[in-house]
């Protein structure tokens, strides 16, 4: 289904930020996001209601750092099948069927020996143990996104390449220096869509890191790239901290236009990240579909 739906030519909508919802909903900045599927259920099933109503045609599991070993600095390691498997299962209940369940994939935290303490090996389970479970739960896809490593990245797409039939997006993070966009490592736009697509991604792009102007501008290079299926997820700007809240600066209306912009220039999957609200995804889907 979500294969012919990319294959259709049409645009999705995906949702807008997980944590920024958590959060105004009772979320503290110290607790594991992923335990609110177990302790709060009405909260992570209405936050995937809350996205679709807003018209989006996929929304992102709350399963971010749901591996074991985010999971373990909470004390929860051992709980890796379970939080997983809750959070495609609450999403599911809230999806009609011409909706989409993505599971969300994010870094481990750790670096890969000799840098760090983690063999290849054993990040590769980590990602078999995470992906399997969110098929299990239901979901449609699993989106490995924040990646600041591509060897990571690529990790985790053949974790899921090869022990799941979820169609597999993922997606980097910039920066834009003096000399153009890169992550962290110093790779390119260019450099990381052809090593992200080697590995096996169905859906390749960027998210977070920075506002919707950049990821316009960003958006165009991964086309350029690429005549293959596209993401950008962009944040509501740059935030700041008032009254000892964050606060994104870029509304809804302000991000619109630029959301048709990216609609225009041919991105397949077009959604928010850090900042954004239902309110942002449905002026996303106004300037989309009118």
């Amino acid at each position: 289904m979500l294969r012919q739906r990319l294959a259709s030519g049409q645009p999705l909508i995906s949702d807008g930020a997980t944590w920024t919802y958590l959060r105004r909903h009772g979320l503290a900045s110290w607790e594991c996001p992923e335990l609110f599927n177990v302790t709060h259920p009405e909260v992570v099933q209405s936050m995937a209601r809350d996205y679709f109503t807003a018209g989006a045609d996929m929304v992102l599991t709350n399963s971010f750092g749901g591996n074991r070993f985010l999971l373990g600095k909470y004390g929860y390691g051992d709980c890796v099948q379970e939080l997983n498997m809750l959070a495609a299962q609450h999403a599911r209940r809230q999806a009609a069927a011409a909706h989409y369940v993505i599971g969300s994939v994010g870094p481990t935290g750790e670096l890969l020996y000799p840098l760090g303490r983690v063999s290849r090996t054993e990040m590769r389970d980590a990602f078999i143990e995470q992906v399997t479970a969110l098929e299990a739960g239901g979901a449609d896809g699993v989106v490995i996104e924040t990646m600041r490593l591509v060897e990571e990245a690529v990790l985790a797409i053949q974790a899921a390449r090869a022990h799941t039939k979820l169609v597999v997006l993922a997606t980097m993070v910039f920066e834009k220096r003096l000399d153009g966009f890169v992550t962290m490592t110093g790779a390119s736009p260019q450099e990381v869509v052809h090593a992200l697509q080697a590995a096996g991604a169905d859906v390749v792009g960027a998210n977070c890191g920075t506002g919707i102007d950049d990821m316009v501008e960003l958006g165009r290079q991964i086309r350029e790239a690429t005549d293959g299926y596209t993401l950008i997820h962009s944040n509501a700007g740059i935030p700041s901290i008032k009254d000892a809240e964050i606060v994104y600066p870029e509304s809804p209306d302000y991000m619109a236009p630029r959301f048709k912009a990216l609609a225009d220039m041919g991105m397949t999957i077009i959604g928010g990240c850090c900042g954004t609200e239902p309110n942002h995804i449905r002026a996303l889907a106004r300037a989309l579909r009118g």
